[in-house]
């Protein structure tokens, strides 16, 4: 069974990853899988060094992250450009990895699961959900992003009503980290539940 994760920027999805985790769940994160397939030596790098000049690689020939990100946000269609190359090249990736999964369900971990389609590949998705206000402020203490950088981050997602109407289960991520372990222990055992019901 493939479960899907996702919620907004700042709302906590990796602290939630990283708790399955320790569960013994499989984890597919898509953030890492765009960060293999830009790695120096990948052909994506090089496409990309062409199309937003040199200065978008570091001194130590990786990708300067931070540096896309802010032509990327600020241009809709350079952001189309990017998201054309490098989707099917995560897609392929994100396949090869969910096949090698061996936990009772495997958990695929994509902040951008629902615009990149990713959520029909799921029997389940999560979303986990905190409010706008929390978004920016977690994100703005975290990443040392304006406020501007964050809010642009925020609506080239989709919004949070989308989310949570795709949503087969909701986490709440608004308090301690123990409240948000709580609720996926409750969860996790009813998604070994629905496995034993529906093996295969």
């Amino acid at each position: 069974m493939l479960v899907g994760l996702t919620g907004g920027i700042g709302s906590g999805k990796s602290a939630a990853a990283d708790y399955f985790q320790t569960l013994g769940i499989d984890v597919v994160d898509a953030d890492l899988a765009s960060r293999a397939v830009v790695e120096p030596g990948q052909p994506a790098l090089e496409k990309i060094a062409d199309h937003f000049g040199s200065h978008i690689i570091d001194q130590h020939g990786q990708l300067d992250r931070a540096a896309l990100r802010k032509k990327v946000f600020s241009d809709v269609a350079e952001r189309k450009w990017l998201q054309q190359l490098l989707h099917p090249l995560i897609n392929n990736y994100l396949v090869d990895q969910v096949k090698a999964a061996q936990s009772d369900y495997c958990l695929l971990v994509n902040p951008l699961l629902i615009e990149s389609g990713q959520q029909q590949w799921c029997d389940i998705v999560v979303v986990v959900d905190v409010s706008v206000a929390t978004q920016l402020s977690r994100t703005m203490a975290r990443d040392d992003n304006t406020r501007e950088q964050v809010q642009a981050i925020i609506d080239a997602q989709t919004s949070r009503e989308k989310r949570l109407n795709s949503a087969d289960y909701v986490v709440t991520n608004d308090q301690d980290l123990d409240f948000l372990h709580e609720q996926i222990k409750t969860l996790h055992n009813e998604l070994l539940l629905r496995c034993q019901k529906h093996p295969g």
